[in-house]
């Protein structure tokens, strides 16, 4: 089997570990010498090329390649150059390609349930860049007649992925009352269910990937706290929050979404080791 992660950061580790359990070898290609450390530390196949930068690639290393594409867009524009690149230059074509999109593609629905079918409106530019990178690799597979699944990713979380100095630093969340809703996965059943897309029949199809018990911040917050003896945040209104927090994180409490995960669960019979917040913090 020829499986590349392209973009082998936490994620994509987690996927290969999964692979090396079932005796398969997966190479990654990173864009740091820091990355390719941390790939080699599991005996990884690795090489180092910039996407933005390198202009040569050995386009043998993909033909019939299984493709997991993990790198994100760049941190600029509305579109994805960097797959856009990445694409062109592989003529010898992958097999098929799994992609990481994100929830944020959905925009705001003001708390309303959404599924794969709901209409998407990307309000920031980190998600019009997903949906960018989304529509070039649906362009790419619908010329090449190429099989590609696209993960639309809620938040992800692990033991070693939780918002702690945040919380010792004492910094403030939005009061529990005016937070919208936020959805989350734990990284191992992401990379669970990227493996498990990856090796099944479903072809250019999109499923979104999320636990299905959505939550507020404020609660995913006080959860954590708790969890880790630790004093729950301040709470301060929305109005303050969007004059004193940064930017970035205005962006999320902005948004609010509850994401539906039936067809994932049903469609790929998936059972989340995780499928909520308080399992994954035991």
């Amino acid at each position: 089997m020829n499986i590349w992660i392209v973009g082998c950061g936490d994620i994509g580790r987690r996927v290969a570990n999964l692979y090396q359990k079932d005796n398969i070898d997966a190479r990654a290609l990173v864009s740091s010498t820091e990355s390719a450390a941390q790939c080699q530390l599991l005996n990884l196949d690795t090489i180092i090329h910039d996407l933005d930068v390198d202009n040569y690639l050995d386009i043998q290393l993909f033909k019939n390649a299984q493709l997991f594409y993990f790198v994100p867009p760049p941190k600029i524009g509305t579109k994805d150059t960097r797959l856009q690149k990445f694409l062109s230059r592989v003529t010898q074509l992958p097999k098929k390609i799994v992609l990481i999109s994100t929830t944020s593609v959905y925009g705001d629905s003001q708390g309303k349930w959404i599924d794969e079918d709901s209409p998407l409106n990307p309000v920031v530019d980190r998600a019009k860049r997903r949906l960018s990178a989304e529509n070039i690799l649906k362009n790419w597979a619908k010329q090449y007649q190429k099989e590609y699944v696209i993960l639309r990713v809620a938040g992800i979380y692990a033991k070693d992925r939780l918002p702690l100095q945040r919380l010792k630093k004492g910094l403030p969340v939005v009061k529990e009352a005016e937070a919208g809703w936020t959805n989350r996965i734990h990284a191992d059943d992401l990379a669970r269910i990227c493996k498990q897309v990856m090796e099944i029949k479903p072809a250019s199809i999109v499923y979104n990937v999320t636990d299905g018990s959505p939550s507020t911040m404020t609660h995913y917050f006080n959860q954590i706290a708790d969890a880790e003896n630790l004093p729950r945040p301040p709470q301060i209104s929305m109005k303050k929050a969007i004059a004193t927090l940064s930017n970035g994180m205005v962006s999320y409490l902005k948004e609010s979404r509850r994401i539906k995960n039936d067809k994932l669960i049903k469609e790929l019979g998936i059972k989340l080791k995780y499928p909520n917040l308080s399992s994954g913090l035991r």
